[in-house]
């Protein structure tokens, strides 16, 4: 299929942080972690106005163009720091992972840079081609809202309080843009006008009298919600470490990356347990009670955490970086593998559903309306 214009130009520009990435490994004076960051800066700051000057209509319609286009060019550079780190490619991004942001190296930090450079970058590629046709992206912008926050709330913390704490280089400060642009971007998707729906009253009405037995598939995400709210709350015991006999037979036979020194395992379950849990048992109560709109926008939004997060988790549970005591062992793999995957699902199969069929999740309208609408037909 072939890409909109603003993506192919959103590309084009993207891809330029090959040739400037090898560029900048080749420079001694990078050798420095002030030099690091003081780069990064500059080459983004240049980058912005290049994106300004050559696309202003686009930024004027809308603002959230030029952070497509600045975050598609760091996508770029993720996937080319996660590809040297495995081997696939020499002589790019040492100079980063080595005085700028050592915690990329970590089985974590590579794994969040596969997914930003895979996922994300499609995201704005998608994105940026909607807003130079002026067509609708809120969709994609909830999922991505959520996949974006959630690398942010378990790598940051991951970094301070993990081993590679007293690693923190000036180019970590460069996060703090990382943080304060998706609450703003957030704000903008939020703020835009939901995607219209063709469902008529009628079809509303009739679905909001039919109860739970009566929506199989509803009853089945119902269940499928209290399994993933439990198996959350019980990985959340097991990184506060509950001392019962269930906790410590899974932490050690299931799941041992859960004890790696690196934080971000324990941070992860964490957030899961503040965030995901409360999230479950509200989606299963708005699958009960008919006209809670809030659920589709919400569950897009936890469909791109959990995406996000389980991609980076399973992964870093796997990869050759992670000690090998911490790895998951090869007679428990395929449970692991098959609880974490169905963990992934759930909030994908919701999202699904909640934009397969919104009639249930729509509010009724006031009782004269649909008397007011017959006289007009």
């Amino acid at each position: 299929m072939e890409l909109p214009p603003l993506a192919r130009g959103i590309a084009a520009l993207s891809l330029g942080a090959v040739p400037v990435s090898y560029a900048l490994n080749q420079l001694a004076g990078l050798s420095h972690p002030l030099g690091v960051a003081l780069a990064s800066t500059l080459i983004l700051a240049l980058l912005f106005v290049a994106i300004h000057g050559l696309s202003h209509d686009e930024i004027s319609y809308d603002p959230l163009y030029a952070v497509f286009g600045v975050f598609a060019f760091t996508s770029v550079v993720d996937l080319i720091i996660s590809l040297q780190e495995d081997g696939y490619v020499v002589g790019f991004m040492e100079f980063y992972t080595k005085d700028g942001d050592p915690y990329l190296r970590t089985a974590h930090g590579i794994f969040i840079c596969y997914w930003d450079g895979t996922v994300h970058y499609l995201l704005y590629l998608a994105m940026a081609g909607a807003i130079r046709r002026r067509k609708r992206y809120r969709n994609l912008g909830l999922y991505w809202l959520g996949s974006f926050v959630m690398s942010i709330m378990v790598f940051l913390p991951g970094n301070i309080l993990g081993k590679y704490s007293s690693e923190i280089r000036p180019a970590f400060f460069l996060t703090i843009p990382y943080v304060l642009v998706p609450c703003w971007a957030g704000l903008r998707v939020f703020n835009q006008s939901p995607e219209p729906t063709c469902c008529p009253p009628a079809m509303v009405q009739e679905e909001h009298k039919k109860g739970l037995l009566q929506r199989p598939a509803d009853l089945a995400l119902v269940l499928y919600l209290i399994l993933a709210g439990f198996f959350t709350l019980f990985r959340g015991l097991v990184v506060l470490d509950c001392p019962t006999d269930a906790c410590f037979v899974y932490i050690y036979q299931y799941e041992p990356y859960l004890r790696d020194p690196v934080a971000y395992p324990r941070v992860q379950m964490l957030v899961y347990m503040f965030y995901m849990l409360p999230f479950f048992g509200l989606a299963a109560y708005a699958l009960v009670v008919p006209g809670c709109s809030w659920l589709p926008d919400w569950a897009l939004v936890f469909a791109g955490a959990i995406g996000q997060a389980q991609f980076s988790h399973m992964g870093a549970s796997m990869h050759p970086r992670t000690p090998f005591t911490y790895r998951v062992p090869d007679d428990t793999w395929a449970c692991f593998f098959v609880c974490n995957l169905l963990y992934a699902l759930c909030p994908h199969l919701l999202a699904f559903r909640c934009l397969r069929q919104p009639a249930f999740f729509l509010r009724p309208l006031p009782p004269g309306s649909m008397a007011h609408l017959k006289k007009q037909q």
